[in-house]
C-alpha cells in the first residue's frame, strides 16, 4: 500500500492553518445549512484551469462540474448513466442555480485530440474518443480551413465547442423553460492559461474581454 502523497498532506496543513482558519465560521454555516451556490460552472478537468482559483471563489459559491473539454451532451433520457447530465439536473432542479457558465480554456488537450484524432486510442475502451464524438463534424469543419494556423484552429475550436455546449444545454427542457422565463442565464467564457486573459461570450456569440 502506497503512502498518501506528502505534497497533498502539506497542502492540507496549509489550508487548515490559512483559509480554513480564516473562514471557519463560513464552513460551519455551510455544513449546518447546506450549499446555496447561484452559479453552475462547467469546466475542463485540466489542472491548469481551476474555476475556483480563476474567479477567486470562496466555499459554497460555485457548483463546479469538470469533465474532458468542458462538454455538455444533448438531453438523452435513455436510461443510461450520464454524469454530466446528472450534475446539471441537480444544479438546476435542486439548487435552483441562476447562472450556468461553460468555461473553456486555451491549449485544451481534449480539443486538441478532437482536431487531431489518434488512430491508436489510449486504451481499448477509448472513452475519450467516444466522449469527443458529441462535437460531431465541427472539428472536421475547422481542420479543413487551410488558411488558419494550427494555433488559430485550436482557439477557434475551443470557442466553437463552448457555443455547441450552450446549444446542447438548451435541449434540456427545464433549462430552456427557465431561460425563457428569465430565471436562468447561460454564459460562455474562455480562459487563456498563458496570459491569464478571460474572454466572455456576448449575445452575438463573439468572445470579448470584459471590463474589470
Amino acid at each position: 500500500m502506497h503512502s498518501f502523497p506528502q505534497h497533498l498532506l502539506d497542502g492540507y496543513a496549509s489550508f487548515m492553518s490559512g483559509r480554513y482558519a480564516r473562514e471557519r465560521d463560513r464552513y460551519r454555516e455551510l455544513a449546518a445549512t447546506g450549499q446555496k451556490p447561484t452559479t453552475l460552472m462547467i469546466a475542463c478537468c485540466d489542472s491548469r484551469a481551476a474555476p475556483e482559483l480563476i474567479f477567486d471563489s470562496g466555499p459554497g459559491e460555485l457548483f463546479v462540474l469538470r469533465n474532458v473539454a468542458n462538454l455538455v451532451p444533448p438531453y438523452q433520457p435513455d436510461g443510461g448513466q450520464h454524469g454530466t447530465s446528472a450534475a446539471i439536473e441537480f444544479a438546476v432542479k435542486a439548487l435552483n442555480i441562476e447562472n450556468i457558465v461553460i468555461m473553456g480554456h486555451g491549449r485544451c488537450g481534449g480539443i486538441h485530440a478532437a482536431l487531431n484524432p489518434d488512430k491508436t486510442p489510449l486504451d481499448d475502451g477509448d472513452f475519450i474518443g467516444k466522449w469527443l464524438t458529441m462535437l460531431g463534424d465541427l472539428p472536421t469543419q475547422v481542420v479543413q480551413n487551410s488558411l488558419m494556423t494550427a494555433t488559430e484552429r485550436q482557439t477557434a475550436m475551443e470557442r466553437i465547442s463552448i457555443r455547441n455546449s450552450i446549444r446542447n444545454l438548451r435541449t434540456f427542457p427545464y433549462v430552456a423553460a427557465l431561460e425563457a422565463e428569465g430565471k436562468l442565464a447561460l454564459h460562455g467564457a474562455w480562459f487563456d492559461i498563458s496570459g491569464g486573459e478571460l474572454w466572455v461570450m456576448a449575445e452575438s456569440g463573439d468572445f470579448v474581454r470584459p471590463s474589470i
